[in-house]
């Protein structure tokens, strides 16, 4: 168990990708860590695109950064709803600058982009959000997995073996 004591939040809203929200959130559990489902704030359950619920701990206006070692960002539709929050930006972008473990699957580079974080990075995610990424600052590559300092992006629901890896190691490495 090489993540007891720590804490991860993942974000959610309707339209999350399944796999993306699931896979992490039992990867994290099985590995010891204390994973908290985190909502926009718009509802206490939200639905997959196939409909498959998720309930919430809290909203994104109800914790802080600091509450956590990692936040994670699934894909689907649902980053679009999530850039809409201010609370979850606002969540996001203080994890990132105070060197917390940020990662984002797919479409989540969608709320990277609208937290900020993303100039200067080294940065992946799904093919049709790269213009978006670029003119966020990022450098766009297609890769599995890229690690850019304590930013983990990957591209697709088949890249979350390496993605599910790399965050592991990068939250066994935080204080």
């Amino acid at each position: 168990m090489s993540l007891h004591g720590k804490r991860i939040a993942i974000l959610a809203e309707n339209l999350y990708q399944e796999m993306e929200l699931w896979v992490p959130y039992y990867r994290l559990k099985e590995e010891g860590g204390t994973v908290k489902i985190i909502g926009t704030g718009t509802g206490k359950t939200y639905t997959s695109k196939h409909g498959y619920p998720v309930h919430v701990d809290a909203s994104a206006n109800e914790v802080k950064s600091t509450d956590f070692d990692a936040v994670v960002i699934p894909g689907g539709y649902a980053p679009d709803l999530m850039r809409r929050s201010a609370a979850m930006v606002r969540l996001v972008k203080e994890a990132f600058e105070a060197g917390k473990v940020v990662a984002a699957i797919c479409h989540a580079g969608w709320v990277l982009c609208s937290a900020g974080v993303l100039q200067g990075k080294t940065a992946t995610g799904f093919f049709s959000i790269k213009d978006d990424m670029v003119n966020a600052g990022a450098r766009f590559v297609d890769e599995e997995v890229v690690v850019d300092g304590n930013l983990i992006t990957s591209r697709k629901p088949d890249d979350l073996p390496a993605f599910c890896r790399e965050l592991v190691k990068a939250l066994e490495k935080t204080g």
